[in-house]
């Protein structure tokens, strides 16, 4: 399976810190955030991937290189104009190929069994999975609602106007890994900002099955100068490992 990295933002939350320094290269525990992802993907024997440049990028660039030193394989998606989650993947077509990808958000460190999401994926058989959590503030991040079945129903409400079988539906957040079927950029604009997530509440609407994959290990969205300063805590209490 391939892999795309989102590391295009400007990171305005994150100023002054990221003046001069692009955020997927801000340090915890001495290693910038992007290469713990780069390295998570690694554990789970996912070589190829594609990082977005555009804020800063050739910064990131040279301190990932090819990815050799890590044995993987790098390649770069350069965006003169932001394209926005879903124009970011559209304009990576070319190298993620036909086949379902996995995406990773630049500003998220997670501890992921990458090996049972790519498996619930496969098994459950929708054209997405998208990773999700529990969490009080779920409805401020953007709700996802989800059945019994793990179905997702509704993002940000929008998608099916009801669930099929019976139960309430549960509402959780987006932890900004998921994986996806390529089809559904197909019809997506070139070269034009999009989101991601405009193409899976349409999928929904179609009746398309996405599923959501339950996440109850460390994750933190390193979004602002607080969060950040939380997670390098986090990494020096031992709460989170760097991978090697």
């Amino acid at each position: 399976m391939k892999a795309m990295i989102l590391a295009a933002g400007l990171g305005t939350r994150l100023r002054p810190l990221t003046n001069t320094i692009p955020k997927p290269l801000l340090p915890v525990s001495g290693t910038p955030l992007i290469i713990w992802n780069l390295l998570l993907l690694r554990t789970y024997e996912i070589r190829d991937v594609i990082i977005n440049l555009h804020y800063l990028g050739n910064m990131i660039e040279e301190a990932i290189g090819d990815g050799s030193r890590w044995g993987m394989r790098v390649r770069y998606s350069y965006e003169p104009t932001l394209l926005g989650t879903g124009g970011g993947l559209k304009a990576a077509e070319w190298f993620l190929g036909p086949h379902p990808f996995l995406v990773i958000n630049g500003d998220t460190l997670i501890e992921l069994d990458v090996k049972a999401l790519v498996e619930f994926h496969r098994t459950h058989g929708g054209v997405a999975t998208l990773v999700l959590r529990n969490d009080p503030q779920a409805a401020q991040w953007g709700a996802v609602e989800s059945d019994v079945q793990n179905r997702i129903i509704r993002i940000n409400g929008r998608g099916l106007s009801q669930a099929e079988g019976p139960g309430a539906l549960v509402q959780r957040m987006f932890a900004g890994v998921h994986i996806l079927h390529p089809s559904l950029l197909y019809d997506a604009p070139a070269d034009r900002p999009f989101s991601i997530i405009d193409s899976y509440t349409n999928a929904l609407a179609r009746g398309s099955k996405i599923f959501g994959f339950l996440h109850a290990a460390y994750w933190s969205d390193i979004g602002t100068v607080g969060r950040y300063a939380q997670a390098q805590a986090d990494a020096e209490a031992g709460v989170i490992f760097p991978k090697t």
